[in-house]
This record gives structure tokens, sequence and C-alpha cells, in this order.
């Protein structure tokens, strides 16, 4: 399960924003999903005053959601703290655990934006091109765009806008509680998203996935 290598990471900030503009026209934002079997939850910690990056993924099985595999990976922090440049400071510690991975999952589920970023290429993005796997962003918290009042009811949702342009939802996974952020990441349209996070999703706030996955890098 080598990933490809797309550019290095060893960057400046302008070269990553750069990056992010070039890598932007490989995000699929239709269905190319073949049958979903194992969804992975993607989440990043840190350690020791942020100088270590800890990256876990949870594997579940699909529709069931039991956990099937899991992997953990642990490195240097490489690249500082930057709005709208986490993945150049994350995904090198996910594709470690990755690389660690016994199954492959048929969709990712990663612990932040998708398209709905000032690039329209967020962690989910450059987690799903750099892998050719479907992803979804998941985030906890609006980056950009507006939104209408989100339903209180389980399943309600508000389509998020940025300049126009439709960027993702804002769903509520539980009735009256605080919304997730959903975005497309790769290979994947915006209504298939929010559906796959919904079917992830029980009796919480968060998918099982990422609760998962949160816990495996809390540690």
């Amino acid at each position: 399960m080598k990933p490809r290598r797309l550019h290095p990471w060893d960057v400046s900030i302008d070269e990553a924003r750069t990056t992010q503009q070039q890598l932007r026209c490989r995000v699929e934002t239709g269905d190319r999903l073949g049958p979903v079997h194992h969804i992975a939850g993607i989440d990043v910690g840190f350690e020791q005053s942020n100088t270590i990056t800890r990256a876990a993924i949870a594997v579940v099985s699909f529709p069931d959601l039991e956990l099937v595999d899991q992997a953990l990976a642990s490195r240097p922090t490489s690249f500082p703290y930057v709005p709208g440049l986490l993945s150049f400071r994350e995904v090198p510690a996910v594709l470690d655990a990755f690389d660690k991975l016994r199954i492959r999952p048929d969709l990712l589920l990663c612990d932040g934006q998708g398209i709905a970023h000032p690039r329209r290429f967020g962690i989910a993005c450059h987690i799903g091109v750099w892998l050719d796997i479907p992803s979804i962003g998941v985030a906890k918290s609006r980056l950009i765009g507006t939104h209408t009042e989100v339903p209180p009811h389980k399943g309600g949702y508000a389509e998020l806008y940025d300049h126009g342009e439709c960027i993702g939802a804002v769903v509520r996974t539980r009735a009256n509680v605080r919304p997730l952020y959903i975005s497309i990441g790769h290979r994947i349209s915006l209504n298939t998203a929010i559906d796959y996070v919904m079917r992830c999703t029980t009796r919480y706030r968060l998918p099982e996935t990422t609760r998962y996955a949160h816990r495996l890098a809390s540690g």
C-alpha cells in the first residue's frame, strides 16, 4: 500500500500554498466509489509540546461499524502551525500510519476540511488525492463559508457557501447538538458524503470512525 509521491513535504509556507493551488485540479467532486466494505477514520494528535506528530487510522467494517484494523505512527513535527496548511503538518505521519494497515479502506473520513478551504484543498483532499481513495472532510468547526440556520433534528443540514459556491454542508448528526462541517475530499459527491457520515454516526456527535481514530491518536 505504498502511496504515490506527488510532491516533497519539506517546503516553505509559500511553496505549500502553491502546491495546494496546483493539486486542487485533481480533486474529483463526483462519485467514483466501488463497493464500500471498509471505512477508515483518520485523526492526528501531538505530543511533547507539539514536537511529535501522532497519526492514527482506524478501519471499521461497513455497515456494521466494527473495528477491524488500526495503525499508529509518530514522527517529528516538521511544519509550523498555519491555518489552511495543516496537511503539510499532519499528512506525512498519516501516510506512515496508512502504510502499516493490513486492510486497505474503501473510503476515508478525515478529521478536517475537504474543499471547504480557502484554496479548495484541505487535508481530506490532500490525503484522498495522494492515496487515490474516496475521502470526506468531517470537521468539528468552520474554516470558511457562511450558511443559514441548521435545522435542530438529526440529519438536518444547511449548505455551506463561499463566494457563491457551495463548498460543503453543516450537518446535525444528533438532535440539538453542535453540527459538523462536511465537505468533499476526493472521488465523492456532497450528498453521498453526507449519507456516509450519517450512516457512520450512531449515538454520538462524531462518526464512529472518528471516535475510534481519536482514541487511538490520544493514546
